[in-house]
């Protein structure tokens, strides 16, 4: 059956379920729940705002007169939570269900849109929506457009020219904007205009410690790598102390520890060279490589609490 039917009686049915089948959109959202361990509700979410599109694209075959549904969104939640990645997979989907032309995710910061003197803001926020049409616009820590305490600054000028394409061109272009929750909504009480826009708000929740364990076995299955058992507890031990520590970014602080861990195999492996290496050697992180850790040694990764790369203020 088509997604649209005319039956015997002459009225005209839609399939919800062939309509799903056509786009695709199950793929995403499936390969949404292998990419990302836990995120309930973000998940959720995401399924429902799939599922509103769906059905508004069934209401336009039946001629259901309604205006696009406002699609800009706000992703809240501290660094490391997914939200880039959850934007990726949502420029899927609204390219599948012909939502945007494109499909493409261009991620941002103020750097990209703000210029530093007269005359320089406009041309860089013009050319990055440029590169954005068709796609969806990923504005990271986005509370940083606006700085009221510098009278000089240039922020202003880019959340107006935004502002005005959020609304023009809203069926060309979708714009997430993400950052720490409690400074979107400084954001959002400082530019209500921007706050009228948005239409999907989506908290993204810290990891679990449990959670975190699972991700760093997949972030390894993928670079084939593995956990020794002894390895395995002596890394969750690492997680329990790191989470109390300053800076501590979820997913992103994990990748950080297990980047340091195989350097620490590399060089424990090339420090004993003078044996031939086994594919077990090669694929798998003993308990020393996680326990010379300085969150062990010192009780912060560099000594100082603050964890470089986390992509935190």
């Amino acid at each position: 059956m088509t997604t649209t039917e005319q039956t015997a009686a002459g009225t005209v049915s839609v399939d919800l379920e062939a309509e799903l089948r056509e786009s695709n959109v199950e793929e995403v959202l499936d390969q949404l729940d292998r990419e990302l361990v836990g995120l309930a509700p973000v998940k959720t979410r995401i399924r429902e705002i799939a599922a509103l599109l769906l059905v508004d694209r069934l209401r336009r075959k039946l001629a259901l007169s309604a205006e696009t549904p406002t699609l800009h969104m706000c992703f809240t939640g501290n660094p490391g939570t997914g939200k880039t990645t959850v934007a990726m997979r949502m420029a899927d989907i609204l390219h599948r269900l012909g939502y945007v032309r494109k499909g493409h995710l261009v991620a941002v910061t103020r750097d990209d849109l703000v210029g530093q003197y007269i005359g320089h803001t406009a041309p860089k926020t013009k050319e990055v929506l440029k590169k954005a049409m068709g796609g969806v616009l990923f504005i990271d820590e986005a509370y940083y457009l606006y700085r009221p305490e510098n009278e000089r600054d240039y922020g202003q000028e880019a959340i107006e020219i935004l502002l005005q394409v959020m609304e023009n061109q809203r069926d060309d272009l979708v714009v997430i904007l993400a950052g720490y929750k409690s400074k979107m909504d400084r954001f959002f009480q400082s530019n209500p205009g921007m706050r009228s826009r948005i239409a999907h708000h989506i908290d993204f929740p810290d990891y679990t410690e449990d959670e975190l364990l699972a991700i760093a076995k997949l972030m390894l299955a993928q670079m084939n790598y593995r956990f020794s058992p002894e390895a395995e507890e002596v890394f969750r031990d690492y997680i329990r102390r790191r989470m109390k520590m300053p800076h501590f970014a979820n997913a992103r602080s994990i990748r950080n520890a297990l980047d340091r861990a195989r350097l620490r195999q590399a060089n424990r492996l090339f420090a004993n060279r003078g044996r031939l290496l086994s594919r077990e050697d090669l694929v798998t992180l003993q308990p020393e490589d996680i326990l010379a850790s300085r969150v062990f040694t010192e009780g912060a990764p560099d000594g100082t609490g603050h964890e470089a790369g986390t992509g935190t203020p």
